[in-house]
């Protein structure tokens, strides 16, 4: 028998529906409506383990009791069988296209937003809305227009505050996350090689990364030679020829949790310049390792990672905060500046973002994926830690 991989179990789910119910409560809310999307999914995986393809859903929490999760037709059965809770609906406001056609599906049963809405606020008028910047105008009309005196606060600091830090269960799906991407960038260094394109070295990443058990590629980042400078460029049929700078990004999603990665290489001989280059990205990376501990004051390594720059002249190229939290979205917080005066938590999850754009030698960041602890960082990645060690 294989290794059994990490999941969220359902008694979490439980557990983070209680939490948001207290939550509720303290605000004065009678229920809470979490919106969500193929694209923009964080919140809804969060609350009810459902990730829609397609469509578009919505995870309506009451007060009391368990949630009622809504959907769509066409991905009825896919939501029933991920989703942790039963109740399981569909409305048409969540339809999968939007086409001027009436599409009809004549096996559906169906719910109005008003019907659930009813049964979730119980006689309450004030409802909570979290994902209202990820919804199109549309349907939040239609949320609003679905009870009578109805009130809709904005309530994603409910969620944003719990997804902060993370569980044992979390950490360990973020780890397996890790290890499928890193054995995804392995395959995709490895085909980075002079007459290959870059998007048979980002297929080969993407394939790996599925193999390893993958539920999906977020996305595939790259960039070789001039076209690093692109920051967040897709690949291309651009020919990779020795001498070319590498600018490549793989994010990985297991269970929900994703993990991304980065390390700046060159195809073939690097430069002295590219090698000076890259030794200075290097540099700050282990330097901010020594703030990434539960009782830092973030912005100090914020800081710690522009003297770095300084001293070596590349201030000019730092373009971005070297640091982002990870979770089920990609970036989220703690997203830390210079200027930020809170501290680092033990259980907090953090990507390092080190980049410099617009050098001569090449634009370039390293990305890889760390637990804070009491003591210091676990490493998430440990393929690009070991890297960024040997300095290769």
């Amino acid at each position: 028998m294989g290794e059994q991989k990490p999941r969220i179990p359902r008694e979490e789910f439980v557990e983070r529906i209680e939490r948001i119910q207290q939550s509720l409560q303290e605000a004065g809310l009678d229920a809470l409506m979490v919106y969500g999307d193929e694209y923009r999914k964080e919140n809804l995986r969060y609350v009810s383990n459902f990730w829609p393809i397609f469509e578009r859903g919505g995870c309506f929490i009451p007060r009391k009791g368990e949630p009622i999760l809504a959907g769509a037709p066409e991905g009825e059965k896919y939501a029933r069988e991920m989703s942790v809770w039963q109740d399981v609906r569909n409305v048409k406001e969540f339809f999968c296209v939007s086409v001027p056609e009436e599409i009809e599906y004549p096996l559906a049963k169906f719910s109005s937003l008003r019907e659930i809405l009813g049964e979730v606020l119980d006689g309450g008028k004030r409802l909570g809305l979290a994902g209202m910047w990820d919804m199109p105008g549309p349907i939040l009309e239609r949320v609003q227009t679905a009870g009578d005196g109805l009130q809709i606060v904005d309530a994603a600091s409910i969620l944003n505050e719990l997804r902060l830090t993370k569980t044992g269960a979390e950490i360990a799906c973020l780890r397996e996350a890790g290890r499928q991407a890193c054995a995804g960038y392995e395959k995709l260094m490895e085909a980075c090689v002079p007459g290959n394109t870059e998007r048979h070295a980002a297929g080969a990443g993407e394939g790996a990364a599925r193999v390893a058990g993958a539920e999906g590629v977020n996305f595939c980042v790259i960039g070789t030679g001039p076209r690093t400078a692109t920051i967040i460029g897709r690949p291309t049929e651009r020919v990779m020829k020795d001498g070319d700078m590498v600018m490549a990004a793989l994010a990985v999603q297991y269970e929900g949790y994703v993990a991304t990665v980065e390390y700046p290489f060159v195809v073939g001989q690097a430069s002295a310049e590219q090698k000076r280059f890259i030794s200075v990205l290097l540099e700050a990376a282990n330097e901010q390792l020594k703030y990434l501990k539960a009782g830092i004051v973030a912005g100090d390594m914020v800081r710690a990672v522009k003297a770095v720059f300084e001293k070596h002249g590349m201030s000019e190229y730092d373009v971005y905060p070297p640091m982002h939290g990870i979770g089920l979205a990609e970036a989220e917080s703690p997203y830390p500046d210079e200027d930020t005066a809170y501290r680092f938590k033990t259980g907090m999850c953090v990507n390092s973002d080190i980049s410099l754009f617009g050098h001569p030698a090449g634009s370039n960041r390293i990305e890889e994926g760390f637990v804070i602890g009491p003591d210091g960082p676990e490493s998430l990645t440990p393929m690009i830690r070991r890297l960024c060690e040997q300095g290769r």
